[in-house]
């Protein structure tokens, strides 16, 4: 016959609410109880029923999260990110993919609202409007997006935009070209905003070429027109677009650094194993998952009111093989040896 919470009640005795009560909030109970508690549990080899706990508490157990793209190596270190911080919360996670589709994310929340006790929307593509009326539904937090007072993880993408460019006009470079990402992206939209700002006080000639699908595919789709533009370096939204990049120069006989520079965004684990290796800024992808549970158990086991809380993490340039100063400036391009750039 299975073991009840009455069985353990019994053995440790408490009430059946304070055995629901440890189990469900281990810190809201006194240390005495909850060893007494946790023992008998363990002496009878009970295993809590999630739908039975849930009726008693209001509580799920179980957290959300709603990325654009799994495939996206960013996107799969910050699932990474949340589910260790939630497991070690001793909370499941449920995940979906809206697919870039930014018509599928509130689909995809309030689906799972039932099921979860509160979700991480990250990199949501659905406009302010959209977000802000979820958030008055479920308990929400943002990453990779800003929304009103929405809790929510950023990263600095302005500092990281500036060392990019710090980077490229000590190298010599002064047309500098930005491959940009999806339209509906905020992170986007941070990042062209700081291209444009920082370039100007650079004095760099800046080239904007646009949207692209934050793939592979689409560097190579915008490799063409980035040659045609004549800027010796190029920014790209992200790391994808980057070796998307290098790929198609490759092919056209275009050489990186010795022709061309590229700098991408997030430094995911590939972009150290690509022919020259990717400089790229380094984004703090699994430490914003960490922190956007934190943000969300804070208000679900704690009852802290997190309207407005909001946390910018630091980002930093990791130089490799593929900048390096223009061949134009003075005869063979010398490649910037590996290692980290700090301004």
């Amino acid at each position: 016959m299975a073991v009840s919470a009455r069985d353990v009640a019994r053995m440790a005795g408490v009430s059946v609410s304070t055995v629901s009560r440890t189990l469900a909030r281990p810190d809201q109970v006194a240390p005495e109880t909850r060893d007494k508690v946790v023992a008998a549990a363990r002496a009878l080899g009970y295993r809590a029923n999630p739908a039975a706990r849930s009726l008693i508490t209001g509580q799920t157990g179980t957290l959300g999260l709603v990325v654009p793209d799994l495939e996206n190596p960013y996107f799969t270190s910050v699932t990474k990110g949340v589910q260790k911080r939630a497991q070690a919360a001793g909370y499941a996670l449920l995940v979906a993919d809206s697919d870039e589709h930014s018509g599928q994310e509130a689909e995809l929340v309030r689906n799972m609202a039932s099921r979860v006790d509160g979700t991480v929307l990250c990199s949501p593509r659905a406009s302010d409007d959209v977000i802000a009326g979820l958030a008055q539904e479920f308990r929400l937090v943002l990453v990779n997006r800003r929304v009103g007072d929405i809790p929510a993880i950023t990263v600095d993408n302005a500092d990281g935009v500036r060392q990019a460019l710090h980077h490229l006009r000590a190298l010599g470079h002064g047309r500098v070209a930005y491959v940009g990402g999806p339209r509906d992206s905020w992170s986007h939209g941070e990042r062209l905003a700081a291209f444009r700002s920082i370039g100007a006080e650079l004095d760099l000639d800046l080239v904007e070429l646009g949207n692209f699908r934050p793939y592979v595919s689409g560097g190579v789709a915008a490799a063409d027109i980035l040659i045609a533009s004549g800027a010796t370096a190029v920014l790209a939204y992200n790391d994808l677009l980057a070796l998307g990049l290098l790929e198609r120069l490759r092919q056209r006989g275009v050489r990186v650094p010795e022709d061309l520079s590229v700098v991408g965004v997030d430094n995911v684990p590939v972009a150290a194993l690509t022919s020259p290796a990717l400089t790229s800024v380094e984004v703090p992808r699994m430490e914003s998952g960490r922190a956007a549970v934190d943000l969300l158990l804070a208000e679900v086991r704690e009852g802290v009111h997190t309207a407005g809380a909001t946390q910018d993490l630091s980002v930093q340039l990791v130089v490799r093989g593929s900048t390096g100063t223009p061949a134009a400036a003075g005869g063979a391009a010398v490649r910037h040896p590996a290692g980290v750039v700090t301004t």
